[in-house]
């Protein structure tokens, strides 16, 4: 039975590679298949991948072994102790979680299918919806940091490159040009703590981490300092990845993409990958009270921020997306006060229905249109008596969204490039310089000239100022 519940974790992975790499041969050789192949080539693999997945789960229950370990080896080894090191974990955590992003990937990519349909880049698009699959996937069952980080990495290129997909519109390629840059902090968040993992136990495997045990009876047995650090980390990485304060400004912007691509990511997967990452690392709550602490008031303050701001949102969109932050918010609050099943739960239930919700946006206005062309008036909204001084204050917060876009560029991102900026130009006025090309508006330095007599033995210098 062991083997067979091996076999089915290397084919629930299998699915989406090999998904991903016929759609990308294809398309590299420039053939252009039929609407109807493409969408068919990607629903196999997620529902041969849903499949094997059930199968794990149903063999799992038979057998009351509640952790399947796949070790794929050490892949590259860098001295004295860092290593690339791939491991597939299928536990209570990972086995829900892939059975949901089978699910609802199957079911948006059905909706992309009509959605999409005719529309220039339709296979560029589920080349890349088939890389966010196989990056959720391989992020969802990774049994170490180095496999958790390929995972991270392909769900960011993915993310970012469908939220630009309309390239030739400035907009999307701006924004997803923004969202790229916060990835980045939260990518260099979780590679500095797998690092440190490395450092500290020797590899990035999540057991030597966390210590033996299932989830979700994991106890740490690290120091409390080093679950702070590391658990730190990972915290702002799941921060960037999941638009948690501070970096909720990405959020709206990514809204540049196609719908089905901002349901998958931002309604229902993408938004919780974060939340699912700190479910994984648990145990490091219960070592520090301090970083408990932190993922609570973190989660809190995420939650009110995205209930205000989504309430003055002018378009569908970034109104759910908002919804989806506030629900996020209190997911990392279950996680930090120690509810994991729940926080699980939660997290299971709340992808599902905004998905239904995303899904069912485009229509839902079409029907609202139908509505008040019928009754030849804007259908009627709740009355409301004048604002106070306080209400007007919070609205116009609420508004410019708290403000995190100016904070952030005045204080972050200027400064940053200004620095840049000074020393890339330092560089080339160092580089003119040894070149002998003179700046415009500087006086040209002494140069001299050899002349030599055919009379003169010895060489003469004269010196010509030009």
């Amino acid at each position: 039975m062991t083997d067979i519940l091996h076999w089915l974790g290397i084919a629930t992975v299998a699915c989406p590679i090999i998904t991903t790499a016929i759609l990308g041969v294809v398309l590299f050789l420039g053939y252009t298949p039929g609407e109807r192949l493409t969408h068919r080539i990607l629903q196999l693999g997620v529902v041969v991948g849903l499949l094997a997945s059930f199968g794990i789960f149903t063999g799992m229950q038979l057998t009351g072994q509640y952790e399947v370990l796949i070790d794929l080896g050490v892949w590259v080894t860098i001295p004295p102790n860092y290593h690339f090191h791939i491991e597939l974990l299928f536990d209570r955590l990972s086995v829900p979680f892939c059975a949901l992003i089978f699910v609802l990937c199957g079911t948006i990519a059905s909706f992309a299918h009509r959605y999409m349909h005719r529309e220039r880049g339709y296979h560029r698009f589920f080349m890349l919806y088939s890389i966010f699959t196989l990056g959720m996937v391989t992020a969802a069952v990774a049994g170490t940091v180095e496999t958790l980080y390929a995972g991270w990495e392909l769900v960011g290129l993915s993310s970012v490159l469908l939220i630009g997909f309309f390239n030739d519109r400035p907009a999307p390629v701006r924004n997803g040009y923004r969202v790229w840059v916060i990835y980045r902090i939260s990518d260099a968040a979780l590679l500095l703590a797998a690092v440190l993992t490395h450092r500290l136990v020797g590899e990035g495997d999540f057991h030597k981490l966390l210590g033996e045990g299932v989830w979700p009876n994991e106890i740490a047995a690290i120091s409390p300092l080093n679950a702070a650090v590391i658990g730190g980390l990972l915290l702002v990485a799941a921060a960037g990845k999941s638009a948690l304060l501070p970096f909720c400004v990405w959020l709206p912007r990514a809204m540049e993409g196609p719908t089905p691509s901002s349901a998958v990511f931002y309604g229902a997967l993408s938004v919780h990958l974060g939340a699912f990452l700190l479910l994984r690392v648990s145990p490091l709550f219960e070592r520090s009270d301090y970083l408990a602490a932190a993922a609570v008031s973190l989660g809190l303050a995420t939650a009110v921020y995205g209930y205000f701001v989504g309430r003055v949102q002018t378009d569908i969109k970034s109104v759910l997306s908002f919804a989806s932050l506030t629900q996020v918010g209190i997911i990392v609050a279950e996680i930090g006060l120690g509810f994991r099943y729940i926080a699980l739960v939660h997290l299971l239930g709340h992808a599902c229905l905004r998905t239904l919700q995303f899904l069912r946006a485009p229509s839902l206005l079409l029907d609202y249109k139908i509505m008040e062309n019928a009754l030849g008036e804007k259908l009627p909204r709740n009355p409301s008596g004048p604002p106070t001084r306080f209400q007007v204050w919070l609205y116009r917060f609420a508004l410019e969204r708290g403000y995190l876009d100016e904070i952030l560029d005045a204080g972050v991102a200027k400064p940053f490039a200004a620095f840049f900026r000074f020393l890339t130009a330092w560089e080339t006025r160092s580089m003119n310089r040894l070149n002998g090309i003179v700046p415009t508006g500087e006086a040209a330095p002494p140069v001299v000239v050899v002349r030599v007599s055919e009379h003169a033995p010895e060489p003469q210098l004269e010196e010509a100022i030009s």
